[in-house]
């Protein structure tokens, strides 16, 4: 088979050689310098790279065409759904169709199309230039309408609070007012393939995800299977139409039990999530969803742990770099039972100047597990409390 690759997301988070076989199959890879430059060096593939700063659909539309006799093409990054869409149109491959695309990538789509479901989501106001004042008053969220990894969210008291501080964005078209849900974030995880879940795999986050852009660690860890989580998360995506690959669903589950939709992505999650889900259920969801993608035999899967397994990530984006920074995680939390892994930055590598989530850039990525869910949890609980992370040199 020939597979066009659109390469955006780390190869170290993907994997493709466990998912393709390089021998058996003719394999381009297109994107940008810095990304290509992470494939190894003895990956049998053809390599096409971008100019610096070069559009990413302008790229590849110069530079391939339905003569190359491309089969598949594949794109594993939120960030490049719809630009593969226009490629796909491009090379004539089949493939989700833009509407689709939309409702697993736009935050006001995808609750419009959950509009005759049952489903409880949060209310929501698209357009606010068109409405006097919201339908609700308490706590609301601004919410860019695409975007990743909570950048450009924040939380206000009031309605009021938000509509001015949507009022004040430069290009504020792109977000939406949504009301803001009190309960527990959990996010479910697992596979699709021709529109049903084949795995699935629940977590409860620790702390959220909008709180780490202003310094707060996030982190999940993974609950008992319960048939609750199961059917809700068929729902939408059955209601949404989503056919193939990874699913990344979050959800409020409120003081008395109810779920409540928040937003849903059509890729695997990011942080701790893949490496996790590995371990609890034996499935690596990269290799996984591009099987189901490429229409190949699904891998065979992995022993499974027997535990449960969680992360926690902890931000350094919102610390001054050149100060440098000091890094303390008490003993008694390094030698726990619970740690499978802990990473951490030494004094010389410098903080992320971004949000990441990434083990490798982040200041300290812990990886835990436990024999009973409720423990793990409270293990991750008390490292977000401990570890502390400050600018400064170090002593």
């Amino acid at each position: 088979m020939k597979i066009l690759i659109i390469h955006q997301v780390p190869y170290r988070k993907i994997h493709y050689h466990l998912g393709i076989d390089h021998q058996r199959h003719e394999v381009t890879y297109i994107g940008q310098p810095a990304r290509m430059a992470d494939l190894p060096a003895d990956l049998r593939c053809t390599r096409l790279v971008l100019d610096p700063g070069e559009d990413l659909v302008a790229g590849i539309l110069a530079r391939t065409s339905r003569e190359d006799g491309f089969e598949r093409l594949l794109s594993l990054s939120e960030f490049g759904m719809i630009e593969s869409w226009h490629v796909r149109e491009h090379l004539g491959l089949d493939g989700a169709s833009l509407a689709q695309i939309e409702r697993v990538r736009d935050k006001v789509r995808m609750k419009q199309a959950l509009a005759d479901s049952g489903l409880r989501y949060p209310r929501f106001v698209s357009a606010p230039d068109d409405v006097a004042e919201l339908p609700w008053s308490g706590k609301t969220v601004v919410k860019p309408r695409q975007g990743a990894s909570s950048e450009g969210v924040s939380v206000h008291a009031s309605a009021a609070d938000a509509f001015a501080a949507w009022r004040e964005l430069a290009q504020r078209e792109d977000y939406q007012l949504e009301e803001y849900i009190e309960g527990e974030l959990l996010h479910a995880d697992g596979l699709i393939h021709e529109g049903a879940l084949v795995d699935l795999v629940v977590s409860r986050y620790v702390n959220k995800p909008v709180d780490f852009a202003f310094g707060v660690p996030l982190g999940s860890y993974q609950l008992p299977d319960d048939p609750r989580y199961r059917e809700f998360a068929q729902q939408v995506i059955t209601q949404l139409d989503i056919r193939e690959g990874c699913l990344h669903l979050e959800m409020f589950e409120t003081a008395d039990g109810e779920l409540v939709f928040l937003e849903v992505a059509n890729r695997m999650g990011g942080a701790g999530v893949v490496d996790a889900h590995q371990r609890h259920s034996g499935l690596h969801l990269p290799s996984h969803e591009i099987a189901i993608r490429l229409g190949l035999e699904r891998p065979p899967a992995l022993p499974r742990s027997g535990r449960y397994h969680g992360w926690l990530v902890f931000p350094g984006h919102h610390l001054p770099r050149e100060a440098g920074h000091r890094i303390d995680v008490p003993a008694p939390l390094r030698e726990h039972a619970c740690i499978d892994r802990l990473h951490q930055l030494t004094p010389e590598q410098p903080l992320p100047d971004h949000i990441t989530y990434q083990e490798w850039l982040a200041p300290v990525f812990v990886e835990a597990s436990h024999h009973d869910s409720q423990a793990l949890g409270h293990f991750l609980h008390e490292c977000a409390q401990s570890i502390s992370i400050q600018a400064g040199a170090p002593q």
